[in-house]
């Protein structure tokens, strides 16, 4: 389960209980609940980054739903190794943009399959929730509903390199320690510096410089650093800090990478 329900209100849960009364023999794992509210990106992110460490067959619901209640359709998106349900919001477009040739979207149309009174502000517990159970007892997803193409699908911001010596990219999301993580990969820093003499970058953010070093521990307190993360994107802290406060950063602020 991937949601921005937070963990005060009983939401999460409540979806839970929708899905363990339909299947008591389900296995349900949290990836997080802390999505900040209505950011379909940082979900399209995270489910991006965290899908493939689960096992073949894993059912992923991801609920940031703005639109609930309106006309955006309910799917579920099928790949070679997974199955996931939510909204057709974008919030599955790292999926898309992987380019995986076996993949199948679905509008969920069968009511049978719901719950028999549904909300309009509710959609986790009365079709995501029972659609997941459903799934993990054997249903098929072709059974849901008619498959669809014209599914929603956002871009990532893509970095741009206007000179061979500098990569420009942007800050794509704060972690809960307030770490910046930007959509600069680690390949890209890679091809980049084997593609011109040299072996030195430069991190530049809101006209400071973020020395590249290659653990947290290796940084100074107070200032910021950056460093290839564990999922392969560049990261800019501050050791035992919060970047993102006291940089005073967002979403969106740009990055650049010298190449020296």
């Amino acid at each position: 389960m991937t949601t921005d329900f937070g963990y005060k209100d009983p939401f999460a849960g409540i979806m839970k209980g929708v899905i363990l009364s339909l299947n008591p023999l389900a296995n349900i794992v949290d990836i997080t609940h802390g999505i900040s509210p209505q950011s379909i990106l940082e979900a399209m992110l995270t489910i991006g980054i965290s899908h493939s460490s689960f096992p073949n067959n894993t059912i992923h619901i991801a609920v940031i739903d703005p639109g609930v209640g309106s006309s955006r359709r309910p799917i579920i998106v099928k790949t070679h190794r997974h199955v996931f349900v939510g909204p057709d919001n974008g919030i599955f477009s790292q999926l898309y943009n992987a380019k995986d040739k076996s993949i199948q979207v679905f509008h969920i149309t069968s009511e049978h399959y719901l719950m028999p009174e549904r909300s309009a502000t509710f959609h986790g517990r009365d079709i995501f929730a029972p659609v997941a159970a459903w799934l993990s007892k054997g249903i098929e997803p072709y059974k849901f509903g008619d498959p669809v193409t014209d599914y929603v699908s956002i871009p990532v911001p893509a970095p741009d390199m206007p000179s061979k010596n500098l990569i420009q990219g942007e800050v794509l999301s704060a972690d809960h320690f307030g770490n910046l993580v930007t959509n600069i990969t680690s390949q890209l820093l890679r091809d980049s510096l084997n593609s011109k003499a040299g072996s030195r970058i430069r991190v530049m953010i809101k006209g400071r410089e973020a020395p590249f070093v290659n653990h947290y521990a290796d940084a100074k307190k107070t200032e910021p650093y950056s460093l290839i993360n564990s999922f392969g994107y560049l990261e800019i802290f501050i050791f035992s800090g919060n970047a993102a406060s006291e940089l005073q950063i967002s979403t969106g602020e740009k990055v650049g990478v010298i190449l020296t």
